[in-house]
């Protein structure tokens, strides 16, 4: 089992969550294939709105990968991206900044941001465990 994060916006989780699904990194079919059933998977929003610059800086949804399905989904004539079933748990909006330092994942704490700008990235079970108790009711 691995342990995932997922850089999105909030309100593009949240149609994500509404659905039932996940695309990572703008739709690609990469980050998906590196993910099994039985996954979980954490979404961090820095920002509110794709479009907007309203920073939010907060785990905004957590799930498992629910099957072994990557399929297509047509949004536009031009944009048909990647997706993945995701069985998403309750939880709450919970804001990184408390959780910074005790994360092993991020290694300068004061540039912190910069992992996150790889979109899609592994994560250790502990740092996953530390997260969960925090977003997981």
């Amino acid at each position: 089992m691995k342990y995932w994060i997922v850089v999105v916006s909030k309100d593009h989780i949240a149609r994500g969550v509404a659905g039932g699904f996940m695309q990572a990194n703008h739709g690609k079919e990469g980050p998906l294939k590196r993910m099994a059933v039985g996954d979980w998977v954490i979404f961090y929003s820095p920002k509110q709105t794709f479009a907007g610059k309203e920073p939010l800086q907060a785990f905004t949804a957590i799930g498992e990968v629910a099957d072994d399905q990557i399929y297509q989904h047509k949004m536009s004539d031009d944009f048909i991206p990647y997706r993945r079933n995701i069985k998403y748990h309750e939880g709450k909006e919970t804001p990184i900044a408390p959780l910074i330092n005790e994360l092993s994942f991020i290694t300068s704490k004061t540039s912190w941001g910069y992992q996150f700008r790889f979109g899609f990235f592994e994560i250790p079970e502990e740092d996953f465990k530390l997260i969960h108790s925090t977003v997981v009711d």
